[in-house]
């Protein structure tokens, strides 16, 4: 330990060496080597300084503000700093050893934490990088240099790798989305969870590349019940509540053929000798020929739903798992009843034998895994540790442990010779339906209500393969004070950033562990609020993506957030029934705010933010004083709660709307009624004031948006043409367009002077819950229930799709032919460009790869794992247009 802490130390006093060193001078110097073509860095200072000083003075002249005066008297000096910090960081052992591996994680550790804020040692980090690719003695610290800069997550987005050289390290989780690494040399380097998206992989030359990846499997178009491996290991079944049964290629992930007719298949199951494949629905058990492809058998006698089969392991018993809380054991050859289990207290859902046949398990409703004795039909063993319904357990090969999946969104391993859980494996959204060992052991598959089949290594417990992007309805969109960011709310738990200008995702924010149902960002844009299912609250970095704070206080689902307009507060309201107000700048709640008797679901600031108006289920409206937490009024006579609120511009008028068809117009310093709004057949969902607080819109259950007159309380105009809900209406900036979400899918258009739809835009496959204007007015948000977030052209009213201009200038310079945009329009660019995850895996979505090497340690060509990905592989394009 001593030795790890002179180590950490000397190090330490080497980089202290920077602080008289002006960072920017480090790229001058890669920029003169590289333009020199240097390969002996510490040569070149030592004998042609000149070269290096007229660069500096050159760039100085550039750019005045890039040394001071006092460093450019003395950059001579400055030289022989750098030169001194070379030598001391060549000869250290950081220099010789490999600091990715786990025997100097106590050190890499001890070095994060003392240089995490050191500007200057990040570039010079960032040169050691740099200096690979001309300076073979500083290769080995040039790829510690990159494995430290990973880990403290320094942001290296965008970059120009160009030709580096980096060994023997680890880039696990690295961000490299639209970096240039072409010509770059990678050995023996651990590139799992690597963000390649759109990055530029031309003539590289990557071997020895360790990768834990797996395939990904799309096909189904509803949640995955089961996943069986076929004896041979080359094929996969899975069964689907899209009533169908899909073979795959295991190698491939390929579809290889399709079963269907059947309704809603439960459970499927390969006999041992490849000719038979037993599958359920509803009570009956269906045996069918895989090499006619007909079926052959219809098993009776279970009361009620059968929900699992499985064959023994001679192929001549086949056991099931029913509704009727039974296990029966069947005859294959016969088809009659030889054995009924009983034991279990609530639904059997799954079953299977033992590779011995001597032992059955199953899973059940009643939380619990069971062992048989499959001879005497007596339970050898009950194993608890699961906390809600386990619907699948699996033998691995060697009948040593046994694999059980549950509702409570975790797989886990037992050893079956003691009953002791081994394992437990997180990381799918949903319920597991499904687990499935490979043939060899090593692998195992599951299959989720989250609609995806993942695959683990067993050995290690980790996920090799995750499916990402929004995976459940948008409940919530805000844009940031300067329109460049958007943020997504979603029930898949997570919020999500985005680049307006390039309809790229640049961050998923992950922490809540359930849906998120209001975000909003400070009026400075640094700072996004979320309020969730989890009755949390949490504060996020917008910039790094990293959550900054988490608020708890409120006993149940946080409902709505919304900061001040100073920024210093934020309001929360919350099925608790409870408004509370906190300081952001310490997370700590200030004040709570009683006074509502059910659930409070609107706050909204007065613009000038001394007062804060909440609606709720109670069918009230408070107003209370945000500096004193006193009540200044409460607001009844709704008739049913509160679905919106909103003030006007000038502060003097509160709106709100409810689940009845009224909405009401109230003088915020009277507290009194001053104009009810009928006309509305059903519940108000939305109101907006217009940017000049003349007019109001909604939007309604009953499917149309109406505009009323504010002075007047008179309906100004009634804008039909949606065929169900409006569920969300937004002012364009301008006040001329009011456009409107609803359940038809569809996002409309209207002029607002003469009402009439001036456009209908078509994309979302499902309901349309919420929309969002940029503050400039030239982009429309939109968030549905399909998972997806879009972006729309207002002017051109055509979707903002990331591959319109994405690498056309770099297309053209390989003389592409732009017209036919084949390459694309073909391709899927991933719009991740910042991923918080535990587990990531490798991304390279609208990566361009072109010529050069990409194997792995085993020579496997990795090209094939980057084309599954969405990379373009180019070389076959460019040769097509030379020939």
């Amino acid at each position: 330990m001593y030795q790890d802490k002179e180590q950490v130390g000397e190090l330490l006093n080497v980089l202290a060496l920077l602080q008289d060193v002006d960072e920017e001078v480090f790229s001058i110097l890669i920029y003169t080597l590289k333009k020199e073509k240097i390969l002996d860095c510490l040569e070149f200072l030592s004998q042609d300084q000149n070269q290096f000083l007229l660069e500096i003075e050159r760039q100085q002249v550039d750019n005045l503000s890039l040394l001071d005066k006092e460093q450019t008297l003395n950059r001579e000096r400055n030289i022989k700093k750098i030169m001194d910090i070379l030598k001391k960081i060549r000869d250290h052992e950081f220099n010789k050893q490999n600091y990715s591996m786990d025997d100097y994680e106590e050190i890499k550790k001890d070095l994060i934490t003392k240089i995490q804020c050191g500007k200057k040692i990040i570039e010079f980090l960032k040169f050691l990088v740099h200096l690979t690719a001309l300076d073979d003695k500083y290769i080995w610290c040039g790829s510690n240099s990159f494995h430290v800069l990973v880990q403290m997550k320094v942001d290296m987005r965008e970059q120009c790798f160009e030709n580096i050289r980096i060994r023997n390290t680890s880039l696990i989780g690295a961000n490299l989305v639209r970096c240039d690494l072409s010509g770059s040399e990678l050995d023996n380097v651990i590139i799992s969870g690597v963000n390649l998206n759109q990055a530029k992989l031309f003539n590289c030359k990557w071997r020895n590349i360790r990768i834990n990846e797996g395939i990904q499997f799309i096909g189904h178009s509803n949640k995955v019940n089961q996943v069986c491996f076929h004896p041979n290991g080359k094929s996969l079944a899975s069964c689907s509540e899209d009533n169908s049964i899909i073979m795959w290629d295991v190698k491939t992930g390929k579809i290889k053929s399709r079963i269907t007719g059947y309704e809603k298949v439960k459970s499927v199951c390969f006999s041992p000798n490849n000719t038979t494949l037993a599958f359920i629905c509803k009570k009956f058990v269906y045996l069918w020929n895989f090499k006619t492809g007909k079926q052959f058998s219809k098993l009776i006698g279970h009361s009620s739903i059968v929900t699992s089969v499985n064959f023994s392991p001679d192929g001549i018993t086949l056991a099931s798992g029913s509704y009727d809380n039974s296990i029966r054991l069947w005859d294959v050859k016969t088809g009659q009843q030889k054995a009924k289990l009983d034991g279990h207290s609530r639904i059997v859902y799954s079953v299977n034998f033992s590779p011995d046949g001597t032992t059955l398990a199953s899973g059940s409703h009643d939380n619990s895994v069971r062992l048989w004795d499959v001879k005497t039909g007596q339970q050898k063993a009950k194993l608890d540790g699961h906390s809600r319904i386990v619907y699948s357990v699996n033998f691995s090969p060697d009948g040593t442990i046994l694999a059980s999946g549950s509702v409570d969104i975790s797989i886990r391993l037992w050893d079956v010779r003691t009953g002791q859980q081994k394992a437990k494996l997180d990381g799918h959204l949903s319920g597991i339906l499904s687990v499935n060992f490979s043939p060899d052991g090593t692998t195992l598959a599951s299959g989720s209500v989250d609609n995806s089949v993942r695959l683990w290594d067993i050995k290690t417990g980790q996920q090799q393969i995750k499916l990402d992007g929004h995976s459940s309805g948008i409940l919530s969109v805000n844009f940031s004070p300067d329109g460049t960011t958007l943020a997504s709310g979603s029930y898949d738990n997570s919020v999500r950033l985005w680049d307006v200008k390039a309809g790229q995702q640049q961050g998923k924010l992950d922490g809540h562990s359930s849906g998120i149902l209001s975000v909003n960002f400070s009026p400075d844009g640094t700072t996004l609020a979320s309020g969730c299912y989890d009755n949390s609250i949490r504060l996020w970095d917008v910039k790094t993506g990293q959550q900054k704070a988490k608020l708890d206080g409120h006993s149940r689902i946080v409902y709505s957030v919304n900061f001040s307009p100073d920024g210093t507060t934020l309001a929360s309201g919350s099925h608790d029934n409870s408004v509370r107000l906190w300081d952001v700048k310490i997370g700590y709640q200030k004040a709570k705010l009683d006074g509502h008797s059910s659930v409070v679901s609107q706050i909204c600031y007065s613009p000038d933010g001394t007062t804060l108006a909440s609606g709720s289920w109670d069918k009230s409206i408070c107003l209370w004083d945000v500096k004193t937490g006193e009540q200044k009024a409460k607001l009844d006579g709704l008739l049913n709660c509160v679905s919106s609120i909103c003030y006007s511009p000038d502060g003097t008028t509160l709106a709100s709307s409810s689940y009845f068809n009224s909405i009401f117009l109230w003088d915020v310093k009277t507290g009194q009624q001053k104009a009810k709004l009928d006309g509305h057949s059903r519940a108000v969902y939305s109101i907006c004031y217009s940017p000049d607080g003349n007019t109001l819109a909604s939007g309604s259950h009953d499917n149309s948006a109406r505009l009323w007159d504010v002075k007047t309380g008179q309906q100004k105009a009634k804008l039909d043409g949606h065929s169900s809900c409006v569920n969300s209406i937004c002012y364009s900036p301008d006040g001329t367009t009011l456009a409107s979400g609803s359940s038809d899918k569809s996002i409309r258009l209207w002029d607002v002077e003469t009402g009439q739809q001036k456009a209908k835009l078509d994309g979302h496959s499902d309901q349309v819950r919420t929309i969002c204007y940029s503050p400039d007015g030239t982009i429309l948000a939109s968030g549905s229930y399909d998972s997806s977030v879009r972006f729309w052209d207002v002017k051109s009213t055509k979707e903002l799709l990331p591959q319109d201009n994405y690498y056309k200038a770099l297309l053209s310079s390989l003389k592409l032919p732009l017209s036919s945009q084949f390459i694309l329009y073909n391709a899927y660019f991933d719009p991740t460009i910042l991923r918080l995850c535990q587990n990531p895996t490798l991304e390279a979505k609208g990566a361009l790869i072109l010529k050069g090497e990409l194997f792995d340690y085993k020579g496997y060509d990795l090209r094939l794992l980057f084309k599954s990905k969405g990379s373009l592989i180019l070389e076959h394009q460019h040769q097509q247009q030379n020939n």
